[in-house]
């Protein structure tokens, strides 16, 4: 009794972490920006999960799991991909330097031409929210991805909740700013 492969455990990782394995592949795909290193992460995750299910509260099981995931993604950056971790110190600073430019709009008419330039938009949306300081990109993900409110973003990731905010308005208004100095696609 009380062992890692009781069938008790197994059936509480089953309901409790099965159901949140996408969000979780989601998260670590972001936080490493690869495909296989995602899905090391998320191996690395499970391992870990299984062997704390017992000590799983019951709770909240997607803020739990995805918590481990950024636990288990930082950790393995920082193994493999220490210099990926740079962190900067001075975000004001930084950011008066960038340019603030409208929002990028769009017209979505139904036409082949149209799907290119939005595949083309989804791109270097992609590529913009990527090149986003991991604390701005994985608040960004946790809310606008993976749909977690304040309370669940700051739980994930151990920050006071006016952090939460504070991370996600800065990383919008990047976007907005790294999107908007692109200039929007024409279709001309």
């Amino acid at each position: 009794m009380g062992s890692l492969s009781s069938e008790d455990d197994q059936a509480r990782f089953r309901s409790v972490v099965l159901p949140h394995l996408a969000q979780a592949y989601t998260l670590a795909r972001w936080l490493t920006g690869d495909r296989a290193d995602a899905e090391d992460v998320v191996q690395e995750a499970c391992l870990r999960a299984f062997r704390g299910i017992g000590g799983f509260s019951g709770v909240n099981a997607r803020a739990w799991l995805l918590t481990i995931v950024r636990h288990a993604a930082y950790t393995w950056l920082g193994k493999n991909r220490s210099g990926s971790l740079l962190m900067v110190d001075d975000l004001e600073a930084v950011e008066r330097k960038q340019a603030s430019v409208g929002a990028l709009s769009e017209q979505a008419p139904e036409t082949p031409e149209a799907a290119l330039i939005a595949k083309a938009d989804a791109a270097r949306l992609e590529a913009a929210i990527a090149e986003l300081p991991v604390p701005f990109r994985e608040t960004l993900v946790l809310r606008d991805v993976q749909g977690l409110d304040y309370r669940e973003i700051a739980e994930v990731t151990s920050v006071p909740i006016g952090t939460v905010m504070s991370r996600l308005a800065r990383a919008r208004h990047r976007l907005i700013a790294r999107l908007g100095t692109e200039g929007p696609r024409d279709a001309s």
